[in-house]
């Protein structure tokens, strides 16, 4: 602030604060490019007062490879002031300044490019800036500054070696561009490349900078997602106290991971390698950023052995044709007056121009850099020297673009005519650059190794490109790498080994998830890296829980011993019904088979044979047809069974119980017989046309009751169907039984009710214990216990029925008599029961001329006398057929 009433700032209104900061290098031309360089590496390490002017910042110890840098920039423009194409007709000059590597040495420096040396400015402090574009610096630290001061004046700045991602921020940094990619990219890929080598458990550490901080906060973001874990983070600075390193240095040492990941800046890195070599620090195979992967003074230094093997990413190294030359051609008489220049010089040939220092060889100035090896004169990497030649020329092209030069101007020589006002902002915006201004992602993987010499050397091992898709990034010829301690056998660095097939990795509490334990997957369960995924519905794991396989299909088959014998017990339930049948049939004529009513008899005998044939359809593996016959044909014999003995029954009583002579026709009961029959095996017959019709039985493929196999099965597809057709069956074999039991005391030789009751309480008891049986009992068991119920039955209503009459037919013929059917015996000659008896065999014996109304008079009569009479006739039978069932049920119970 001026005040305009003080006559001393009359005539020169600005004045510049405090002393000039001069530049290292300049040259004057139309076009001014400005450089920083931190050229020295060592500050003063003071505190400042409160209370005392700060000294004068004063930078030691020249960097050969930060100076390389500067005299590539010099070369650049050299190139391009001899272009007859690029800004022809235009001199383009530069002014370099030293950032010493500090952010109070990038200020000074930033305001020097944009200030100038005058003390005085004309009247007025607005003007235009000493450089229109600046290249630097090589620290992310050292570049915010510069940055954040050449963009409030809208100065592009351009770095060749400022790779934190916080500077791709547009909104902080709107001028800002750069030909080295930004640590956003890099970091991810060291993430990447640790996870491609299977190293899950990395130590780190960082420079604490922006460059180091950012990078390090990025890698740790993006490590997770891959899988990985940092046992440690530690920092250090270029200014870092020995205790501070020694205690990082003891960190490393005593830490399990094999892997350390070092992004760190040159200078902190010399720094921990010095403390690492006192230490003994061995044994860990280092992966580096491209601050010091590719650095020749860390491979020339002592410490390099610990370095062997490292792994890393450089930026990709270029050729600058005539570079070379003129580095070698730097020499204290191109500027005598310039101070750097012989700094540089004494410093690289260890000598100094002034003869008066005591101890150390006078500089003669005929010494040849030629036979010097050093970082300066190394051009084999040119990896940051070829991003600061990039960025020289980006500016160069932007200018050009600008300046309105090209074939197009009227005049050869006003080819290319400066404007008159010249906005450096707009040179910026013409460099091809994405829209944070950083360049193409790509990048070389690096390995130290040693040649046949014994000397580090750099080598190229594959390759990062950030553009391409995942999976396509990387390419690495790791036969090529050499590992720590020169050892082709990459290293392994896990907190936890992996998990054997089978088992799956369990987070241990408090630890990071990388460090786990091993605990064997469920059933039905694989192994899949660190977890345990469940098979598909229709598969289960193998014995070792790394494969999935088919389950085993389950059904009751002929070929298993337990379906082989079911079916050998249906097929002798069968073929004895057919021996029964032919007995009956070869003794059909006899008084005891014409006294059972014979048609009814073989009705029941066919019936019986489809009941132990249709549990054939149970057995085998069920489809379509199988599953609607199986059920149908179980029904339907059934109650073509049951109907057959309901009608016996009911025969039995009513031509026992008739009391008038028109209730006891017996021409009447063959046509009844057939209907009740019919009846009820068609009320049967509809409920499974129905049934079917509506929701008929399918295969079913259950994998609920058991995991690890699949029973096929036959889904009933209605269960109200399938209990109805039982429970109809189970109503018919009910009304049987209570039918038969009434009529089991009815007078006669051969009462056939009382084997009928017997059969329906065999039947009663097989089915009734079968619906616990059925509903509890598991996979294919369920079938088994389901044609044990329909042979159980079969079985029984076969032995009760017919065993007692097979038994006289064949044992005791002599009982197969009419007179024994009728009740005679030695002592009455006469008829006692043959009206009653003639109801169950005149059906069959048309030899009988009878009258049934009168013999049913008759045995009104005289009932009281022909029961006592008969009783002693029917005992014999009677306790023989009891004896035969008795045994019969002890068989039913032993199987």
């Amino acid at each position: 602030f001026f005040s305009p009433l003080d006559k001393k700032y009359e005539t020169a209104l600005c004045e510049l604060l405090g002393s000039p900061v001069l530049p290292l290098l300049s040259k004057k031309g139309d076009i001014t490019i400005g450089g920083a360089f931190s050229v020295y590496t060592q500050t003063p390490k003071s505190s400042p007062s409160l209370t005392e002017t700060p000294e004068p910042l004063i930078c030691t110890r020249i960097s050969f490879r930060e100076f390389r840098f500067a005299q590539t920039m010099m070369f650049a423009i050299e190139e391009i002031n001899n272009s007859s194409s690029l800004l022809p007709n235009v001199s383009v000059g530069y002014k370099i300044f030293d950032s010493c590597g500090s952010t109070l040495s990038s200020t000074r420096a930033a305001m020097g490019l944009i200030n100038g040396q005058e003390r005085t400015f004309g009247k007025t402090c607005s003007g235009q800036s000493t450089v229109h574009a600046i290249v630097g610096a090589s620290k992310s630290s050292s570049t915010i500054v510069l940055s954040q001061i050449a963009g409030t004046f809208q100065i592009p700045v351009i770095s060749h070696f400022s790779t934190c991602a916080c500077l791709s921020n547009r909104k902080v940094h709107p001028s800002f561009f750069r030909t080295i990619p930004s640590d956003y990219y890099q970091s991810r890929a060291l993430a990447q490349l640790v996870k491609y080598f299977g190293w899950t458990w990395v130590g780190a550490v960082r420079s604490d900078n922006d460059y180091g901080n950012n990078g390090m906060a990025t890698f740790i973001e993006a490590a997770p997602q891959e899988g990985i874990c940092v046992e440690y983070s530690e920092a250090i600075s270029g200014t870092s106290l020995y205790e501070q390193v020694e205690r990082v240095v003891r960190v490393i040492k005593t830490g399990t991971a094999k892997v350390l990941v070092a992004f760190l800046g040159y200078d902190e890195m010399d720094i921990l390698l010095e403390e690492a070599l006192r230490q003994n620090l061995t044994g860990l195979q280092w992966v580096g950023s491209e601050s010091w992967i590719t650095s020749s003074n860390l491979a020339l230094n002592r410490y390099s052995g610990i370095l062997t093997g490292s792994i890393g990413f450089a930026i990709k190294k270029g050729k600058i044709a005539g570079l070379q030359d003129f580095l070698l051609q730097v020499h204290p008489s191109q500027d005598p007056q310039n101070h750097i220049l012989k700094e540089f010089w004494e410093e690289t040939f260890g000598c100094s121009f002034q003869s008066s220092l005591h101890g150390t060889k006078q500089c003669s100035g005929s010494e040849r850099l030629r036979d010097i090896k050093n970082p300066f004169t190394d051009v084999s990497e040119l990896r940051i020297s070829n991003n600061v030649y990039k960025a020289v020329y980006a500016v160069a092209h932007a200018m050009h673009s600008m300046l309105k030069c090209g074939e197009n101007s009227e005049t050869v020589n006003a080819s290319c005519t400066l404007k008159s006002i010249l906005q450096p902002k707009e040179s910026g915006e013409k460099v091809s650059f994405d829209e944070r201004g950083d360049p193409a992602a790509t990048y070389q993987l690096v390995n130290w190794q040693r040649n046949s010499a014994g000397e580090p050397v750099f080598v190229a091992v594959g390759s990062y490109d950030a553009s391409l898709p995942n999976g396509k990034q990387f390419t690495i010829e790791e036969m090529n790498i050499t590992w720590v301690g020169a050892s082709r056998q990459r290293p392994i660095s896990v907190c936890s080994e992996s998990c054997l097939p089978g088992f799956r990795q369990a987070v241990i509490k408090g630890k990071p998830i990388c460090c786990f334990s091993c605990i064997a997957c469920a059933a039905g369960e694989i192994s899949n890296s660190s977890n345990c995924s469940p098979c598909p519905l229709e598969y289960w794991s193998n014995e070792d829980h790394n494969k999935c396989v088919p389950k085993v299909i389950e059904f009751l088959s002929y070929e298993e011993t337990m379906g082989t014998l079911l079916t050998a017990f249906s097929l002798f339930g069968a073929g004895l019904t057919l021996v029964v049948s032919f007995v009956f049939f070869w003794f059909r004529h006899t008084p005891l088979v014409k006294a059972s009513n014979s048609e009814l008899s073989f009705l029941l005998l066919l019936s019986l044979t489809f009941c132990f044939l249709c549990s054939l359809t149970f057995i085998g593996r069920p489809t379509d047809w199988s599953c609607m016959l199986r059920h149908v044909a179980f029904g339907i014999a059934f109650a073509l069974c049951i109907s057959c003995i309901l009608t016996k029954t009911i025969t039995v009583v009513i031509a026992f119980k008739a009391r008038t002579p028109a209730n006891t026709v017996p021409q009447c009961l063959a046509s009844h017989q057939r209907m009740g029959v019919v009846g009820g095996t068609f009320l049967q017959v509809l409920v499974c046309v129905v049934w079917l019709a509506l929701a008929p039985p399918f295969p079913h493929k259950n994998t609920i009751y058991a995991a690890e196999r699949i029973i096929l099965e036959c889904n009933l597809g209605s269960s109200i169907g399938f209990w109805v057709v039982l429970g109809y069956i189970g109503l018919l074999a009910v009304l049987c039984l209570i039918l038969a039991f009434l009529a089991r005391k009815l007078p006669d030789n051969f009462n056939e009710a009382k084997f009928i009751t017997f059969s329906m309480l065999i039947f009663s008891a097989v089915w009734v214990t079968f619906i616990p049986a059925y509903v509890s009992s598991p996979g294919k068991f369920t079938v088994a216990v389901e044609i044990f119920a329909i042979l159980a039955s079969s079985f029984g209503l076969l032995f009760c029925i017919f065993a007692p009459k097979c038994y006289i037919l064949l044992l005791k013929p002599e009982r197969n008599t009419k007179n024994h059917m009728m009740g005679r015996d030695q002592d009455h000659k006469s008829l006692k029961k043959k009206g009653s008896a003639h109801c169950l065999v005149g059906l069959d014996d048309p030899t009988s001329n009878v009258k049934v109304p009168r013999i049913a008079q008759g045995l009104r009569k005289k009932k009281n006398r022909l029961t006592r009479y008969n009783s002693e006739l029917a005992n014999e039978y009677v306790k023989n057929s009891y004896n035969l069932n008795i045994m019969f049920y002890y068989i039913l119970i032993l199987w």
